[in-house]
């Protein structure tokens, strides 16, 4: 199955987003056995005003068997604003970590870049079969790294939150996304599903990084000046980051 999407939006973007996007659904398309996930008809694609600027977001979903949710957002906000959020969320059958990563930049520059593999367990630490190869990546330099947020403790030791201050550092920041694309949907491809108790542990730990996620007041923030308040919790608690159904 073809997951190319309309590539107008990407196009007007800055060039790490654009890369980065092309290369997530290339490794998807290499790697996993997608099928549609489908979205409220309404929510895939949403054209708005903030600030006198248009904003548009343009969603990508899919599911396979290891994950219940793959998802790719764009979203451009006139030239004051640029993102991707990507979120790969596991079926609780499966003991998978959480892939996110976002970009964030506006006139040409990538203020923000963040990736990790999210541990879904009680003591939030990844198994060996991620931390081996993960501590085998070469070491990674950057020269602006950022602080998580005061709700990160769902990250793991291998989180990457950077401000890339160069096109070297943006294509490392790329080449390291890849890396832990690559190691993920390897691992996922061998996941065996685990017994009913790990299922209830994953569960819960997958509530609790959707419920820390959706904390996140830059995100509301932006949303609820474009599309109003209701609109903006609907739209992080069912595209966002929804909650695991048992």
């Amino acid at each position: 199955m073809s997951v190319l999407s309309n590539p107008s939006l990407r196009e007007q973007q800055h060039p790490l987003i654009r890369q980065l996007a092309d290369s997530i659904e290339s490794i998807w398309q290499r790697h996993l056995d997608l099928s549609p996930y489908e979205l409220p008809a309404e929510l895939g694609y949403v054209e708005g005003r903030l600030e006198g600027e248009k904003l548009v977001i343009e969603n990508r979903c899919y599911q396979t068997p290891q994950f219940r949710k793959i998802h790719l957002e764009l979203a451009k906000v006139g030239n004051m604003l640029d993102i991707l959020h990507c979120v790969m969320f596991p079926r609780p059958e499966y003991a998978l970590p959480m892939f996110g990563c976002d970009l964030v930049g506006g006139r040409g520059q990538i203020s923000a870049a963040i990736a990790d593999l999210s541990p879904l367990n009680g003591d939030r630490i990844l198994s060996d079969n991620y931390r081996t190869p993960l501590q085998a990546l070469p070491k990674c330099e950057f020269s602006q790294q950022r602080e998580l947020p005061e709700w990160g403790d769902i990250f793991s030791e291998f989180c990457l939150f950077i401000r890339p201050g160069s096109p070297e550092e943006e294509t490392q920041f790329l080449a390291r996304v890849e890396q832990f694309m690559q190691i993920h949907c390897t691992e996922a491809a061998k996941a065996l599903p685990v017994s009913d108790q790990q299922k209830a542990e994953i569960l819960a730990a997958q509530h609790y990084y959707c419920t820390k996620q959706q904390q996140n007041d830059k995100t509301r923030r932006v949303l609820e000046k474009a599309f109003g308040t209701d609109w903006a919790e609907n739209y992080m608690t069912s595209v966002l980051f929804d909650l695991p159904t048992p």
